[in-house]
């Protein structure tokens, strides 16, 4: 079973400097139908503005992913990181215990895109960590990315929860599948484009969730840009 989250049914908020999109319930926005999906907690939308950015701010007890779509945002945090995260690199952050952070933008004239992702971890109160991978467009294009897991495989960030997500580019008319258990669950976010998942469609910003099914189609309308999780 398939049902579409549509994107003009997030919260938004645009404060000038961040326009930003929620599609579950998360700060000023509530919403008791979306307080998140399994261990999926957080799905945060944000275009931030040239020169600004999330000043220092405190975590804890969340696996947190962060994924660029356009532009390039400056990360530092109260454990020693420093980096900047560009379309094609994930970043993971176990905030455990507790980190602060802040994340900027550092370019005058270029807006950032990206997506937020929180995940609820398996246990709390873990050791704070950090990890950057960069995956190419080859590796995206028209085909599923492994890029966060539970385990680290090939190549994959690794998170602190029994999850899967996938990235994919997928060109006008191509199409990529997936076999998933139909005892786990999954969730679809259209990041650029648009796509038909087994018949249905979704657009740029939808979420669609996927329970009891056991195989996915998912085929590009247009150029689109996708993640895909499997969750338990």
């Amino acid at each position: 079973m398939l049902t579409i989250r549509q994107s003009n049914q997030r919260g938004h908020f645009n404060h000038g400097w961040l326009n930003t999109y929620h599609t579950f319930s998360f700060d000023q926005y509530y919403d008791p139908r979306y307080l998140g999906f399994r261990s999926l907690r957080v799905i945060n939308e944000d275009f931030v503005a040239p020169g600004r950015g999330f000043p220092k701010h405190g975590h804890r007890d969340m696996e947190i992913i962060t994924y660029i779509l356009e532009g390039a945002l400056k990360h530092e945090d109260s454990i020693g990181n420093g980096s900047v995260i560009r379309p094609g690199d994930v970043q993971r952050m176990t905030a455990g215990t507790g980190v602060r952070h802040s994340e900027f933008n550092g370019s005058t004239d270029e807006s950032v895109h990206l997506l937020q992702i929180w995940i609820i971890p398996n246990a709390d109160n873990l050791q704070p960590g950090y990890e950057q991978k960069a995956f190419s467009l080859e590796e995206r294009l028209n085909r599923l990315r492994l890029i966060a897991s539970a385990d680290g495989r090939d190549g994959s960030v690794t998170v602190n929860q029994d999850i899967s997500l996938f990235a994919s580019i997928i060109d006008a008319g191509q199409q990529v599948e997936y076999a998933i258990d139909e005892k786990r669950y999954g969730w679809l976010q259209v990041a650029r484009g648009a796509v038909e998942v087994n018949g249905e469609q979704a657009n740029q910003g939808d979420g669609v969730v996927i329970v009891a099914e056991s195989s996915l189609k998912i085929r590009a309308a247009e150029p689109s840009e996708v993640l895909l999780f499997d969750l338990v």
